[in-house]
């Protein structure tokens, strides 16, 4: 299992939680909760090693478009990275932004 944190500048406040996907099966859950701050606090955990850079790639590509101040708390069970960024998108909707 690997743990990786990342942080990202923001700008956009939210003001509820959001809780996407499930942590089986080959899939992967987000949660998500404000912050005071403007920063975002990006942590996954997954159970494939040595995809660090991938995980980058993806969370770099969803704070270029939204810029949320918030936690974000992701456990991965083998999503593929298109899943991410579907569970991601997903989110947003919950959020209503």
């Amino acid at each position: 299992m690997e743990k990786l944190t990342l942080h990202y500048d923001a700008n956009k406040s939210i003001s509820r939680r959001a809780h996407v996907g499930v942590a089986g099966s080959g899939d992967l859950e987000i949660l998500i909760e404000p912050l005071t701050e403007r920063t975002a606090q990006v942590h996954i955990r997954t159970q494939s090693d040595g995809f660090e850079d991938t995980w980058k790639a993806i969370m770099d590509r969803f704070f270029l478009i939204n810029h949320l101040a918030a936690r974000i708390e992701i456990n991965d069970f083998g999503a593929t990275p298109g899943v991410v960024s579907l569970r991601l998108a997903q989110a947003i909707e919950v959020l209503e932004l």
